[in-house]
């Protein structure tokens, strides 16, 4: 028996689908023109928030789109045709403005709630493939996402319309964030659970040890003493301190092994006369991301968190930062 799958070529298939979406794409570029620049306008202008529209494909089309703006500063949501005939269409106030998103522009659900939208007095933007549809003209602007064939054999499925559709969603997105001034930070605010969020929002004071948390010594303490101390704190350091509780010195897992290798006698030995001068520190109000630097700049694996007075009150390292996801 004939494996059937051995009589396609996978790879040609896809290849061939993909040539037919950058097609499509590469003619969605001279689309980007005056309309797209007055959909920009409207949308800026919308002092309330970005209603979403589609049915079927067009509505996860949508759904994406209506999430990209609301995380790049523009305010958004996906309201379903079919439901909004049956009371979402309340959502919309007549501060909003709606993008409606139907390939054929004849899509019956979306077609139905025209009539109302227009008695809402709201800018209604379309995405069609088609800008004589009656989605299209009735549209205070059209953007033509229309593709000469779909990428499906049957050029039933839609697949290259989809593709620019979405590419025209985020086109308008990415043009409105860039017109705002959106910045990564903003962008973190949105995003605070992600990855850019934890590096762009958390901060060293709120990641550090505290208290009796962070290992300390006096520079008089013997170095056995603050190997105590280290083995306590768990941190692979412990700041050395001077009369006026000032930081004066550290004391790591690297010096412990510097200072094995002299031979000296760890009870009788002060543990200033072995520490590091000074040390690396930084403050809590930076960046945890900012501490990430730094210890990288200077192959360190652990950071002291001083005040103004350089008084250590914290203490964080390597492990910490792992654990709260910003490295």
């Amino acid at each position: 028996m004939v494996d059937k799958q051995s009589n396609y070529n996978f790879i040609s298939l896809g290849q061939a689908v993909v040539k037919i979406e950058q097609q499509a794409l590469s003619l969605l570029v001279s689309k980007i023109n005056h309309d797209f620049a007055k959909a920009c306008e409207l949308l800026l202008a919308c002092e309330g928030r970005i209603v979403v529209i589609g049915m079927g494909k067009s509505g996860h089309i949508g759904n994406k789109i209506a999430a990209t703006l609301a995380s790049t500063g523009s305010p958004a949501f996906f309201v379903h045709p079919g439901e909004a005939s049956h009371g979402d269409l309340g959502m919309i106030t007549d501060k909003d403005v709606v993008l409606a998103l139907s390939n054929s522009g004849e899509t019956n659900e979306i077609t139905t709630l025209l009539p109302v939208i227009k008695r809402l007095s709201v800018p209604l933007i379309s995405l069609t493939g088609n800008p004589n549809s009656s989605l299209a003209t009735f549209a205070d602007v059209n953007l033509d996402t229309g593709v000469e064939k779909e990428a499906c054999p049957m050029n039933l499925a839609p697949t290259a319309s989809t593709t620019t559709a979405l590419v025209m969603g985020d086109a308008l997105a990415v043009a409105l964030l860039e017109t705002k001034g959106f910045t990564e930070n903003d962008f973190a605010l949105s995003h605070p659970g992600g990855s850019l969020g934890r590096r762009l929002l958390l901060k060293v004071e709120d990641i550090m040890h505290t208290g009796e948390q962070v290992p300390v010594v006096s520079e008089n303490t013997s170095v056995s003493d603050t190997l105590i101390e280290m083995t306590n704190k768990r941190l692979g350091m412990t700041c050395i301190i001077n009369d006026e509780s000032s930081l004066c010195g550290i004391f790591t897992d690297g010096d412990l092994r510097r200072t094995l290798a002299k031979n000296l006698d760890l009870n009788s030995t002060a543990i200033k006369d072995v520490m590091t001068l000074k040390g690396k520190t930084i403050e809590g109000e930076k960046l945890a991301v900012e501490a990430i630097n730094l210890m990288e700049e200077n192959a360190i694996t652990s950071l002291v968190i001083v005040d103004k007075n350089n008084r250590p009150i914290g203490a964080l390292n390597m492990y910490d930062l792992l654990k709260a996801g910003v490295v």
